[in-house]
């Protein structure tokens, strides 16, 4: 350090007081709000860390796992969809996993659609009814489809069936919250128009909040298909039903050509109805 930045801090030092004066937002204590931001950082921090070493995180396994990674993608090349008895075994999977995914979703908007408004403050009956409702949604959804297919599964046995029942059991929980909060955030003004006009509030919930959620819970269906159709590969995995059950045997048995096919498969699949349910959910929108 030099003669002259010693000396410049040294005259700060002694003039601490006269810059405090002059700079009093500086040398304010921090408000209680910012130190419990910055204990709940810290918090944070150390669970990070602890975490990471209590599960043994290792830059060295992860680059192992990616020097693997890559070998098994180049068992993958080219894509090879094998037989054609085979190709049709796997077009009819993913033709039953997106009758899953459109039945499960389209079962789990009707069940929820009257749950929404029992759900819905504006709506509901009473407060314990809607207490009670959102309970309920909350611990439907807490459970995952995943969880869900293996319940079924044990319950209907294997196949397609059990895989409907998962994603519109999932999909209750998430429906039912979505159509709430949809119901809650409609515009009061049509509602009171109607009751201005003598309408009870029947008429207010049908010809008042109906018609401004009606478009937004068209969309949430329309998205949730096509997570959905994602969501019926996996839970195929274990006995549902659908594309997913190819894929797993094809793994099983390591035919990686055959994998590489299903996946593009299923990434098509998923695109195509990404980009026409955009659409869609634009048209109502607009």
């Amino acid at each position: 350090m030099s003669a002259a930045t010693s000396s410049l801090r040294a005259a700060a030092l002694a003039d601490r007081a006269g810059l405090a004066a002059r700079h009093p937002a500086v040398f304010r204590p921090l408000p209680p709000s910012r130190l419990v931001a910055l204990a709940i950082f810290a918090a944070a921090l150390g669970l990070l860390v602890f975490g990471l070493w209590r599960l043994e995180f290792s830059p060295g396994r992860i680059a192992g796992g990616f020097e693997q990674l890559l070998h098994f993608l180049g068992l993958m090349v080219p894509p090879n969809p094998g037989t054609w008895s085979r190709t049709l075994l796997i077009l009819h999977g993913l033709a039953e996993t997106l009758a899953i995914a459109f039945l499960g979703t389209l079962l789990a908007a009707a069940i929820a659609f009257p749950i929404g408004f029992l759900a819905a403050r504006n709506t509901s009956i009473n407060r314990i009814v809607q207490f009670l409702s959102r309970r309920v949604l909350d611990s439907i959804r807490g459970v995952d489809a995943l969880i869900w297919a293996l319940i079924w599964v044990s319950v209907v046995g294997l196949g397609p069936f059990a895989g409907v029942l998962a994603i519109m059991t999932s999909d209750i929980g998430t429906f039912g919250k979505l159509f709430s909060e949809a119901i809650e955030a409609a515009d009061r003004k049509a509602v009171e128009g109607v009751t201005s006009a003598g309408g009870g509030r029947l008429h207010g919930i049908r010809f008042g909040v109906l018609p401004a959620v009606l478009p937004v819970m068209a969309g949430h269906l329309l998205y949730m298909f096509e997570s959905n159709t994602r969501s019926s590969t996996i839970i195929g995995i274990v006995g549902a039903g659908g594309i997913g059950l190819a894929l797993s045997e094809m793994i099983r048995t390591l035919e990686w050509g055959v994998v590489s096919f299903i996946v593009l498969l299923i990434l098509v699949t998923v695109a195509v109805i990404d980009l026409v349910s955009g659409r869609l959910r634009r048209a109502l929108a607009g």
